[in-house]
């Protein structure tokens, strides 16, 4: 089943529905897959021209497939901006928590570009990112990722930066929304496995992202930029900024992490 597939299939079952196969992460479910499926949840709650300005998501347990259920509350519904709060459950305890703040558009004075893209060779001339079964997690077969800045992981690499291409190659091929966006700007290792010497877990404790509006019109099987930094780490967490830009350089979102590393 493809990623589109799987959107139009959370949107038919209100709620209680359930993790695919094929979609892991070490012991868990990918956070951008499972992020999604709390979205959606969240975003049925308001009018359709409403606009997701901030989402973020706490991990608070490892997503495993089968079933779950997700359920929204509107905080606050103002004039301009709505507050909602979301939960995944599965087996009866909470194991993702969100809050999304939606907003519509208004005039403003203040105008402040965004981060240009970084000038990358085009994808046929970058290092694709290579499956290795036991090695790299199973959903990264599902997305085709070339790098263009970095190292590869576990190479005990001194650079923070990890970036590149990347693009669905599950068959998904529907017009990009925020679903799509949140499983391409997670489906990347965190930048810090490069840093590491040899395989070890590491997974997303806390996760916000920010979009700018409008979202380009792109397809699910378009090439997007991608580029994450390490900031901070140390003590077993890292604390990991990202960004995300069409083709032609457009900035679409703005991700920051704090990473948990065992090893």
């Amino acid at each position: 089943m493809t990623f589109d597939q799987l959107i139009q299939d959370w949107l038919s079952t209100n709620g209680a529905t359930s993790v695919p196969e094929g979609w892991t992460q070490g012991r868990a479910t990918f956070g951008g897959l499972v992020a999604a499926m709390l979205y959606e949840q969240m975003a049925s709650e308001l009018p359709s021209e409403s606009s997701l300005r901030s989402f973020t998501t706490s991990f608070v347990g490892p997503v495993a497939p089968g079933e779950i259920n997700t359920r929204a509350d509107v905080l606050r519904a103002g004039r301009s901006v709505t507050q909602v709060q979301g939960h995944l459950d599965q087996n009866g305890a909470v194991m993702l928590a969100g809050l999304a703040s939606f907003g519509r558009g208004r005039e403003s004075s203040v105008l402040a570009k965004g981060p240009s893209a970084p000038e990358y060779p085009t994808p046929d001339k970058c290092l694709p990112l290579p499956y290795i079964e036991g090695v790299v997690p199973e959903f990264t077969q599902k997305f085709d990722y070339r790098i263009a800045c970095g190292s590869l992981p576990f190479s005990g690499a001194k650079e923070r930066v990890l970036g590149g291409w990347v693009r669905f190659k599950d068959g998904s091929k529907g017009r990009t929304g925020i679903s799509h966006l949140l499983a391409l700007i997670d489906a990347w290792p965190p930048a810090t496995l490069p840093m590491m010497k040899e395989p070890a877990p590491a997974s997303s404790l806390t996760w916000t992202v920010e979009f700018m509006e409008p979202l380009p019109e792109r397809t699910a099987s378009d090439w997007w930029q991608y580029e994450a930094e390490v900031e901070q780490a140390e003590d077993g967490y890292a604390v990991i900024q990202a960004r995300l830009w069409d083709a032609d350089g457009r900035l679409t979102a703005l991700s920051r992490q704090m990473v948990t590393i065992f090893g």
